[in-house]
């Protein structure tokens, strides 16, 4: 009688285990369900241009740096009106001021600092949608040393202005091109395509054109180049009839 009720429940806890795994599989697999990717991309050329550069003084007194670094900067501007930059495009940012300090040694141990001066620095930033002409300014920029202005340049950032409509665009291009795909699956498999299920955008990514870039995980931003590739991918799921 024991080795009869041991069978019995055994055989029960198998069935169990199917019952619940059969239920399980078809959870977890719908039938009658395709999944595509599709992609959209455009290449587009940057219509605003970002270029910044800093120039500095130093000396002993923080009053005579201030002053020849004020006399930089009407330097500076009237150098960049001259090439054509109008002066609502281009804004100097706050002074810093830093204080230069010398390490001492003595019989190679540390005695402490020495005061060398202030330091005063100011960055000259340009934002315009003449492209063209604020490169050519961010190549010249080195005449100024000629009227004895030392400034570091950056290399100019490029944007696009319309960004937000090449976006609407791209989902678009890849919404298509997504269900294209799933009516080709359906049609090689003898089916019909049903109705949407989901859709999952993608992270955009904007690449420099012909540089070689990798995509990433949150989506890459090319400010480097002029000239630009953006994609953007679009997964969806339909149901199959």
């Amino acid at each position: 009688m024991k080795h009869i009720a041991a069978i019995v429940f055994s055989a029960a806890i198998v069935l169990a285990a199917y019952i619940l795994g059969s239920s399980y599989v078809k959870r977890a697999t719908p039938p009658g369900v395709i999944s595509v990717t599709g992609s959209g991309s455009e290449d587009f050329t940057s219509d605003l241009i970002v270029w910044e550069g800093t120039f500095s003084q130093m000396n002993l007194e923080l009053q005579t740096a201030f002053e020849r670094l004020n006399e930089d900067k009407e330097t500076v501007k009237e150098y960049l009106i001259s090439k054509g930059i109008e002066e609502d495009n281009f804004v100097f940012n706050s002074v810093q001021t830093i204080e230069q300090t010398e390490a001492q040694y003595q019989d190679g141990n540390y005695v402490g600092n020495i005061f060398k001066g202030y330091l005063l620095q100011q960055t000259v930033k340009i934002e315009s949608k003449d492209v063209p002409k604020v490169e050519q300014v961010s190549r010249e920029i080195t005449e100024l040393l000629q009227k004895g202005v030392q400034l570091n340049s950056t290399p100019p950032r490029y944007y696009y202005t319309k960004l937000s409509d090449l976006k609407i665009q791209m989902i678009s291009a890849a919404t298509e091109d997504a269900r294209l795909r799933a009516e080709k699956i359906a049609e090689n498999s003898g089916s019909d395509l049903g109705s949407l299920r989901s859709a999952d955008l993608g992270v955009f990514q904007i690449i420099g054109q012909n540089s070689g870039e990798d995509f990433t995980w949150g989506g890459a931003y090319n400010t480097a180049d002029k000239k630009k590739t953006a994609s953007v991918t679009m997964r969806l799921e339909f149901e199959i009839d």
